[in-house]
């Protein structure tokens, strides 16, 4: 019980300095960032601010109820009358599309005659 204690107590002391190390290296590099103009990089990668789970929870349960609300006040609270539904899409004939498909195709052969001549 004795030799765990110690060297629980050892390796405490070895994570303080080691600790106290990399805060030295960090307090270094942000003097040097700054001189350079660089701002704080490391400063980036970290969260600007840490919200337990529980937090999380009650903003989520806030915005699912602000979501219900503007979703009930932009519901119409009376139905109206049903409207006449909507008028059926207009679809063309085969002979209408053969007319077409041959109007391009003639049109792309005129584009490759002038382009022929031109080379």
């Amino acid at each position: 019980m004795g030799n765990l204690a110690s060297a629980l107590q050892e390796l405490r002391a070895e994570r303080k300095q080691a600790q106290s190390r990399v805060d030295n290296l960090d307090q270094a590099i942000s003097v040097i960032e700054s001189l350079n103009g660089s701002g704080t990089v490391t400063q980036a990668n970290q969260p600007t601010r840490i919200i337990s789970a529980a937090s999380r929870r009650k903003m989520a349960q806030a915005q699912k109820a602000r979501w219900q609300k503007a979703r009930e006040q932009s519901q119409p609270i009376a139905i109206a009358k049903p409207t006449a539904p909507a008028p059926a899409k207009r679809t063309m004939s085969a002979a209408a599309r053969r007319k077409i498909a041959a109007a391009q195709r003639a049109r792309w052969a005129k584009v490759k005659t002038q382009q022929k001549k031109a080379a």
